[in-house]
């Protein structure tokens, strides 16, 4: 770490502990897992049907996390959406690219393809923006008020592309009332994190402001010990290579209100990250066995000068809203660009160290991007039985990205300077959507949606991959264009059985555009497309608050059908291939339970369980093989074409979708004084059978996984700011999180971090 570095570390620390120092002015933290109160739960309100409603009351499967409780899953420098995998019910993330390309599956739904253009059926949406490529994806969340987890299709009001669901993330906005509050951590492999906001009025009822900003780093902990010769010259062997990251992220919002029936938002944000690009761990997995035990803080890689990743991204919107007298009309518009790139030893190792079989590197590379959103909404206000929205939506995503493969970076007469494509891709999309709902009784709710979305991709070859002299040998398409028009909807009733108790039933239909993968260019192979993914879904659940609201539980059960189903898988390159199978069925049970049973004690718990399976007897998936040979243990029925060995996926569950999750927290606290209280919080999540590819294996699956997380502290001031040490990962939990079959590569879960935070707010 840089003297530099060092500096700005002590001066944000000394800025957020002079805020928590600060102690006659802080108000009351009051996060959800606070068990002082011997008062029932707290209202729980949320925006998945675009207008602000009781999380009971929504005939939808939301989980809900709080802004105290995410910055708690990150307080060991874990990423910001990752962190949310397993500890909402039905939600796994993960991800073979680093932070810059998070991977989202809800109730086992989701894409396990790692081309920079990839579309998946999870949709993002940071402060009511739609983000869509990959890397935005990962814009980190800071300052932030609440995440909602929208399960099941919501294609009538959010549009295509979120046929298994949404994460909603709402950072908080400016008021006219100051506010300001940090949290700062600092823990194993110097990992600080800072999350701070601060905002008020600037001119009276009239202009209000909010600053936000966050700050994550870790210096580089794997060793790289090969010590051969490199083709690349990369310096080896190397102590503290690789790891680590710096990810810097501003954020400023204005609130205008020159009336008192219109108002404009306005927000701009910037990211400067650098770091390091997933880390394999060749011949981590042993044939015929899925435990992986070899080291996590070592890697024997000759090439990728140490796999950097580096992006810079920028983004702005503006949203106005004028009170037209029982109807409101909203505008949303927004744009996003970034650039920057992901290298990676793809083999995972040296080759030196494996009879020379198996060098591999690779780089991708978003050279511009642009994403235009526009968004008109006519909606009706007030509280009558009678609710209706109506809009348009415009989506316009415009990119050049370029894949480099090994040749380019090789040094001396091997060197191929032209042994890279680049491609330029577009994607627009416009809708027409609806929702009406009608409260028939006052126990009786009904609610209905449509949407028509046309979906259009093209991508071009702008530059083929050729010999070093120049000679170009791809013969395949240099422009494809897909496109789709296809109504989305859904019809749900919700019945008040009481008071304390609700019943709902959804139905709902939803797609994913289509798809191009242009990436295998590279390989001089041609371009592999799939069409729209179509689900069905249906869901059927309950709404409870229990014993005097000391208990809510909510809880569904659902079953879906997706026709035509976009799955990926590897050619004889390792490249992904899109195709689509003839369908996929699933069916499963998830719920949310926070309960406080006692004074001074909360407990949070969730679980969901679900069976999926791939139905089609045609479609076969290339297995684990290098240079021709099987390495791995298939279990399914396999044929070979040419030199290349396919399985049989029909009968298969859904990559990446684990069999069950269940997740627990809990709070108690010692109160020592009027003010002030000790308290001891830990967080446990555990994940069932899980396999990692199409095709049935002995190697590439999980089952048990865990991680659970501790933290001791004290809040003083009637919890006006607080002290803590915490453990990430307490156990150090050596868990497998992805594959690179043709390596028996394995790629782990984060090292456990221990650290001491501080947090406070004022007002």
């Amino acid at each position: 770490m840089t003297v530099s570095t060092v500096r700005r570390a002590a001066l944000m620390f000394g800025v957020a502990f002079a805020a928590l120092a600060a102690a006659p002015s802080f108000a009351q933290a009051a996060p959800a897992d606070e068990a002082s109160s011997g008062e029932g739960l707290d209202e729980i309100i949320v925006t998945a049907e675009r207008r602000e409603e009781n999380l009971q009351r929504v005939p939808v499967s939301v989980g809900v996390v709080n802004g105290d409780n995410i910055r708690a899953y990150t307080s060991g420098g874990d990423d910001t959406l990752l962190a949310l995998s397993g500890r909402v019910p039905s939600l796994y993330a993960e991800t073979t690219t680093g932070r810059i390309f998070p991977r989202f599956y809800i109730r086992g739904l989701g894409n396990i393809d790692f081309y920079l253009g990839a579309s998946q059926p999870v949709s993002i949406i940071q402060d009511d923006i739609v983000l869509e490529h990959v890397v935005l994806k990962s814009n980190p969340v800071y300052d932030t008020q609440q995440v909602e987890v929208l399960r099941g299709p919501q294609g009538s009001l959010f549009g295509r592309n979120t046929t298994a669901g949404i994460i909603k993330f709402d950072s908080i906005k400016p008021s006219n009332a100051f506010e300001a509050r940090a949290s700062a951590s600092y823990g194993s492999y110097n990992t600080i994190t800072v999350d701070a906001g601060v905002g008020g009025p600037i001119v009276e009822d009239k202009v209000a402001v909010r600053l936000s900003g966050l700050y994550q780093h870790r210096d580089d902990w794997v060793d790289n010990v090969y010590a051969g010769p490199s083709a690349d010259g990369t310096v080896t062997p190397k102590k503290n290579a690789m790891g680590g990251f710096n990810d810097r992220n501003f954020r400023a919002q204005v609130l205008l209100t020159p009336t008192e029936t219109f108002s404009i938002l306005a927000s701009g944000h910037l990211r400067d990250y650098d770091g390091t690009s997933t880390l394999f761990l060749r011949n981590a997995i042993t044939k015929g066995s899925n435990k992986v035990d070899v080291p996590r803080d070592q890697v024997a890689y000759d090439e990728a000068q140490d796999n950097p990743q580096a992006y810079k991204t920028y983004g702005a919107s503006v949203k106005a809203t004028l009170d037209l007298g029982g109807v409101s009309l909203t505008s949303i518009t927004g744009y996003e660009t970034t650039s920057g790139y992901s290298r990676g030893d793809t083999d995972g190792g040296a080759a030196a160290n494996y009879g020379g079989v198996g060098f591999g590197q690779s780089m991708g590379q978003v050279r511009d991007l642009d994403q235009y959103t526009q968004e008109l909404r006519l909606a009706s206000t007030g509280n009558g039985a009678f609710k209706w929205q109506v809009g348009g939506f415009y989506f316009d995503s415009r990119d050049n990205t370029d894949f480099y493969q090994r040749a380019y970076f090789l040094q001396g007469a091997a060197r191929n300077p032209n042994n890279w494509v680049r491609l330029h891709n577009v994607n627009t999309s416009w809708a027409l959507f609806g929702q009406a709902s009608y409260q028939v009784t006052p126990e009786l709710t009904l609610t209905a949606g449509a949407r028509q979305t046309k979906d259009t991709k093209k991508t071009r070859l702008v530059k083929t991959a050729d010999t070093a002299a120049g000679a170009v040998t791809y013969t395949g398409r240099r422009y494809v264009r897909l496109s789709d028009s296809t109504p989305s909807w859904d019809l749900s009733a919700l019945y008040q059985v009481n008071p304390d108790l609700s019943v709902y039933a959804r139905v709902a239909r939803g797609f994913r555009g289509p798809t191009i993968q242009g990436r295998s260019a590279v390989f001089n192979a041609d371009f592999t497309t799939a069409d729209s993914e179509k689900i069905l879904s249906w869901e059927a659940g309950f709404k409870s608050s229990l014993f005097d609201n000391k208990l809510r539980l909510n809880a569904t059960a659902f079953y879906y059908t997706v026709k035509d189903i976009q799955l990926n898988g590897n050619d004889s390159n390792g490249n992904g291939v899109l195709f689509n199978a003839d369908k996929a069925e699933a069916y499963g049970f998830e719920a949310d339970a926070e309960f406080r049973p006692v004074r001074n004690l909360a407990i949070s718990a969730g679980v969901s369980l679900l069976h999926s399976e791939i139905k089609d007897k045609r479609v076969y998936a290339q297995v684990c093989a290098l240079n021709g040979v099987v390495v791995c243990t298939v279990e399914n029925p396999t044929i070979k074409v040419g030199a290349n060995t396919f399985a049989q996926i029909d009968g298969q569950p859904l990559p990446n979708a684990p069999k069950y999750n269940l997740n627990l927290a809990a709070r108690y606290d010692i109160p020592l004084t009027d003010s002030g209280k000790l308290f001891v919080s830990t967080d446990w999540n555990l994940q069932g059978y899980t396999n990692f590819v199409l095709y049935k294996t002995k190697e590439f699956t999980s089952k048990g996984n865990f991680e659970g997380g501790l933290k001791l502290g004290y809040t003083g001031n009637d919890g006006q700011y607080e002290i803590a040490l915490f453990a990430r990962n307490i156990t150090n939990e050596k868990n497998l999180k992805g594959v690179i079959e043709n390596y028996m590569a394995a790629v782990y879960n984060e090292p456990r971090i221990i650290g001491v935070s501080f947090s406070g707010k004022l007002n």
